[in-house]
């Protein structure tokens, strides 16, 4: 009797670390994001194509509400006030944050992102560009070879989850 209790005791206590370790395993698949701006989901986010084909049928003055997952190319190295995000064929939105009211980290580079906000299409001037790239830490020569307002691909964000 006893042998069959030690059994039942093992059998017992092996199913239940079995269950531990598969949380622990689907624990360790959940993506951790720090939230910047309003607190926002990762579900149901857009993939970097289908938001170039969204920003394709734009017109300036139009907005679209939109989220998606990108890269963060480069980032405001004064602030974390404005960031450029990846998109396929070598385009890319700007993104600056709703109201001022959050910045994201100056070394946030090369980072995954979700993003949420009002996407548009925007002429930046001369003078926007070249303050931009200065604060992108271009060189002069860079900053002087800007020469013609720019046609880009801009949000407004509200919220940003950038992975951990």
């Amino acid at each position: 009797m006893m042998k069959k209790t030690i059994v039942i005791a093992c059998s017992i206590l092996a199913l239940a670390s079995c269950k531990k370790e598969e949380k622990v395993q689907e624990m360790k698949s959940d993506v951790a994001y720090a939230t910047f701006g309003d607190s926002i989901s990762a579900e149901n986010a857009l993939s970097k194509e289908e938001v170039l084909a969204t920003y394709a049928k734009m017109a300036q003055g139009d907005t679209v509400a939109i989220k998606f997952k990108s890269k963060i190319k480069a980032v405001c190295k004064e602030k974390g006030c404005w960031m450029n995000l990846d998109l396929p064929d070598e385009k890319e939105v700007f993104v600056k944050f709703k109201d001022y009211a959050f910045f994201v980290p100056t070394d946030s580079k090369d980072e995954e992102v979700i993003i949420s906000g009002k996407a548009y299409v925007s002429v930046e001037s001369v003078e926007d560009l070249k303050h931009y790239a200065k604060d992108d830490g271009k060189s002069q020569a860079a900053i002087d070879s800007i020469v013609a307002p720019k046609t880009k691909y801009s949000l407004m964000a509200d919220g940003v989850l950038i992975q951990k």
